[in-house]
C-alpha cells in the first residue's frame, strides 16, 4: 500500500520574546518538585538515551502511518468546539502539524511561561510568527490569555517510551506532569505519540508521574484500562 503523501510545513519565523531575551540560548526554569530518587533518576536517564535512539530509528518507517491515523481518528474525538492541544515537533518526534489544516482555528501549542504559570496552551495560527518560550521552544506569542482546561478536547504529547500503566517517559522537565496534576487538566483526554516499538511493559515511576489514558502509534489510537 502506498504511503500517504506527507505535507511539509515551512519553518515559521521565530522572533525575539516580548522581553527582548536572546533566543539563541534556551532558558531552563528549575522544576518545582521534590528531588528525584537517585536510582529512579539514573534508570530514567539510561532509558532516555536508549529510547531516543530507538525512536530515531523507527520514525522514518512509521511516521506516515501515525499521521494518517491522526487525521482520520482524532477529529471525531473532539466534541463540539473543543481545541486540540498539539506540540511543536523536535527532531525524532512525530510531526502532526498537518492537523492544523484538518482542524483550522482549533489547534493550540504549549508554552512554558516564566513565573508561576508553568505550562499553558495558546491558540496557534500557522500564519503568525512564533516566539521562544521559557524553555527555548517555539510557541505562540502571549498576546491573548491562555486556554483553560475546559476549552481543550484532547491533548497530544510526544514520548520516548510508554508503559502498560500509562507512564510516559519524556525528557525529564516534568511540565506535563505538573499541568495534569490539576484535576481539570487531568480530566482532558490525553494521548502520548510514539512508535509502537517504544511501548514497554513497565517504566520507573516517580511519585509525581501522572499516567496518561492512552497513546497514538502506527497501529492507531489505544486506550488503556484502569488508568
Amino acid at each position: 500500500m502506498p504511503r500517504p503523501a506527507r505535507t511539509v510545513f515551512p519553518r515559521l519565523p521565530i522572533q525575539a520574546s516580548p522581553q527582548g531575551r536572546p533566543i539563541t540560548a534556551p532558558v531552563r526554569i528549575p522544576a518545582a518538585r521534590p528531588a528525584p530518587s537517585p536510582l529512579i533518576d539514573s534508570a530514567k536517564s539510561d532509558l532516555r538515551r536508549r529510547h531516543r535512539q530507538q525512536r530515531l530509528q523507527e520514525l522514518p518507517e512509521v511516521e506516515a502511518a501515525i499521521q494518517a491515523h491522526a487525521r482520520r481518528l482524532l477529529p471525531p474525538l473532539l466534541e463540539g468546539t473543543g481545541w486540540l492541544g498539539l506540540y511543536w515537533p523536535l527532531p525524532g518526534e512525530v510531526d502532526l502539524r498537518i492537523l492544523a489544516t484538518v482542524l483550522p482555528g482549533r489547534v493550540a501549542l504549549p508554552s512554558v511561561e516564566a513565573g508561576d504559570q508553568g505550562l499553558v496552551y495558546r491558540p496557534w495560527d500557522p500564519a503568525q510568527p512564533l516566539v521562544r518560550d521559557a524553555c527555548g521552544l517555539p510557541a505562540p506569542a502571549p498576546d491573548a490569555p491562555p486556554l483553560q482546561a475546559a476549552q481543550l478536547g484532547l491533548l497530544l504529547v510526544p514520548a520516548l517510551a510508554f508503559d502498560g500503566a500509562g507512564i510516559r517517559l519524556g525528557y525529564g522537565g516534568g511540565w506535563f506532569d505538573r499541568l495534569r496534576a490539576a484535576p481539570p487538566w487531568r480530566a482532558v483526554p490525553a494521548l502520548v505519540v510514539l512508535p509502537s516499538r517504544c511501548r514497554v511493559m513497565a517504566l520507573p515511576r516517580d511519585p509525581w508521574d501522572v499516567p496518561f489514558p492512552g497513546c497514538l502509534d502506527e497501529g492507531g489510537v489505544h486506550w488503556l484500562q484502569d488508568v
